[in-house]
């Protein structure tokens, strides 16, 4: 017995002298660590052009410029950019070029440090910078890049996409923030689910259509505004969806985990309905060349607003006819984004090439190549079904 235990214990021992420990490890404090990067038309600053006249700088056709937010601010020591109330907590730092490995290499030309992306929260891209130049390309060396995680989330921006990196609060770290914004879905029917780096890669290999969230930003504040549409065939933006089609979008694919739904009652006064649980059900009918999708939009809400105290919202009466002003409004909100996506942009970016994939694969194989032509000549029937459950506590 003895002898096993001694053993045992000569082993452990053994193995622990073997055992590797962190000798490489460096400080994250002393990392210059990059958590979002935003990238918009190549526009050379005075000190680019000053640096560029006395050599420091290649001179490139350049096209991009790119800026990276930097964290902990500890890791740029001096260059700490101070406002009213405090030290901000990051550094945005520009570079342009033609390249963003290229760009990203320009900043051992002037730190101590490299400059290294582990923990890349938030991707943003201009709308201006990405009708001129398709997502694939813009994209490439993110998508490519080992260090980046894949659950960086992807945004395009209406403006200047370095914009949507400022912020007038201290204490807030931009990148962080939106991505945290991202959260507030189940309040919100607005906010899409986030689109990650993993999804945008799978989007460029189908070629297929889809939407972005859009970031509207001023003054140091930024919202989440609509939503920008990328083309398959080109992998171009070719506009915007407004926040009421985003909403559409949502009630269309069932990811709805919250929100409302605003509409006017006979005597033109606000209602509002909250969603409380929903379920949409797609369904392709495939006759010939013919094509057919059936929406199934079923839901449970409450009754949470009402600007009319004239309507006594318990009786029965009131209530149906509520629904019925509820639905026909969703109605209008749906017709009016497939008449966008159908007849305006001609995409589709609604999720039922997805539904039609699974129903009917070998129908899917043969049109996937020329999927937004197709979506656009199809018919799309909607049919809704509201029901107010409650109307909240009574004001009496």
């Amino acid at each position: 017995m003895f002898k096993c235990l001694f053993k045992l214990v000569s082993t452990l021992m053994i193995c622990t002298l073997l055992l590797s420990a962190c000798w490489s490890s460096r400080e994250i404090e002393e990392q210059s660590v990059y958590v979002g990067m935003a990238l918009d038309i190549a526009n050379k600053s005075e000190r680019d052009k000053q640096l560029e006249a006395q050599g420091g700088i290649t001179e490139v056709d350049s096209l991009i410029t790119a800026t990276l937010q930097i964290v902990p601010i500890k890791s740029v020591k001096g260059n700490q950019p101070k406002e009213e109330g405090g030290v901000k907590k990051y550094l945005n730092d520009s570079e342009t070029g033609d390249s963003i490995f290229e760009i990203l290499r320009k900043y051992a030309l002037k730190r101590d440090r490299a400059v290294i992306g582990h923990h890349m929260k938030v991707f943003i891209i201009s709308t201006e910078l990405l009708e001129k130049i398709d997502i694939s390309t813009l994209s490439d060396f993110i998508l490519r890049d080992n260090d980046l995680r894949p659950s960086c989330m992807v945004f395009l921006a209406r403006s200047k996409a370095a914009d949507a990196l400022e912020t007038n609060q201290p204490d807030e770290i931009p990148a962080f923030y939106i991505r945290n914004m991202t959260l507030n879905k189940y309040r919100n029917n607005e906010i899409l689910d986030g689109v990650i780096l993993t999804n945008l890669d799978q989007y460029i290999e189908s070629k297929q259509s889809f939407i972005l969230q859009n970031i509207a930003s001023y003054q140091g504040e930024s919202e989440f505004a609509g939503a920008g549409i990328i083309k398959g065939a080109t992998g171009k933006w070719i506009g915007n969806l407004t926040q009421e089609d985003v909403s559409s979008i949502s009630w269309v694919r069932g990811e709805g985990k919250g929100g409302l739904l605003k509409a006017v009652n006979d005597n033109n006064k606000i209602i509002i309905y909250e969603i409380k649980s929903l379920k949409t059900k797609i369904i392709p009918k495939v006759d010939g060349d013919r094509m057919t999708f059936q929406v199934n939009i079923n839901s449970e809400g409450r009754l949470i607003e009402n600007w009319d105290n004239r309507v006594d919202v318990s009786k029965i009466d009131v209530q149906t006819r509520m629904e019925e002003l509820f639905e026909e409004r969703l109605a209008t909100m749906i017709q009016n984004l497939m008449n966008k996506l159908q007849k305006e942009f001609k995409v589709e970016v609604a999720g039922f090439g997805e539904r039609l994939k699974i129903t009917h694969p070998k129908v899917w194989q043969k049109v996937k190549k020329d999927w937004d032509e197709v979506f656009s000549d199809a018919d799309v029937n909607v049919t809704i079904k509201l029901k107010i459950t409650d109307y909240g506590s009574s004001a009496e």
